[in-house]
């Protein structure tokens, strides 16, 4: 796996089948939407491509509170490339990235400096500062910005949901071994 820091000197990469998100932890709900992308990818006859952040976005807004990483940045990387993922762009989070609309976001860098053919987006993602746009969002940007969308379903294990808030709860009472059940490897 190839690591990009920023998107400005991003090389040429081959109809990109991207997803965005923080990732941490990179958990088993994670990787059922990175192995999405690999399939896009492959079907397609590009390269996957994740877009994650550094710092993690809760540790930059205000409503981020006492926040806790699962895993590092180093370990994130090593995980995503684990899976197979073929391009890894670390964008740095802050209040001027933050700023920006998720149609600013998709234009000016997903569209202009990655050259997007899809995007792969979990059933409920949002990202931009106006996170409470409308269910068929990020289709109007693709029909617009000529690239194609592709949600994946929800992860359940066991009946719930899988994300990293839940995994962070258990790990802060002490419940590594449900954690690392929904994280699927170790800590």
């Amino acid at each position: 796996m190839r690591q990009h820091f920023g998107f400005d000197s991003l090389p040429a990469i081959e109809r990109p089948v991207v997803t965005i998100g923080s990732f941490d932890g990179v958990h088993i709900g994670h990787a059922a939407l990175l192995g999405r992308v690999r399939e896009e990818a492959e079907r397609v006859g590009g390269h996957s491509v994740v877009v994650t952040f550094s710092p993690h976005p809760r540790q930059v807004l205000p409503r981020g509170g006492d926040f806790k990483l699962i895993t590092s940045d180093e370990r994130k990387a090593e995980l995503i490339a684990d899976l197979g993922i073929d391009e890894l762009v670390i964008v740095e989070f802050n209040q001027e990235f933050a700023a920006l609309s998720s149609e600013e976001f998709v234009r000016d860098f997903l569209v202009a400096k990655l050259g997007i053919h899809t995007l792969v987006v979990g059933y409920n993602h949002r990202f931009g500062h106006d996170r409470d746009v409308a269910d068929n969002h990020f289709e109007l940007l693709a029909e617009r910005y000529g690239f194609r969308v592709v949600r994946a379903e929800a992860l359940r294990k066991d009946g719930g949901k899988v994300s990293s808030s839940i995994i962070r709860n258990l790990l802060a009472t002490g419940n590594t071994t449900e954690a690392e059940q929904l994280l699927g490897h170790k800590l």
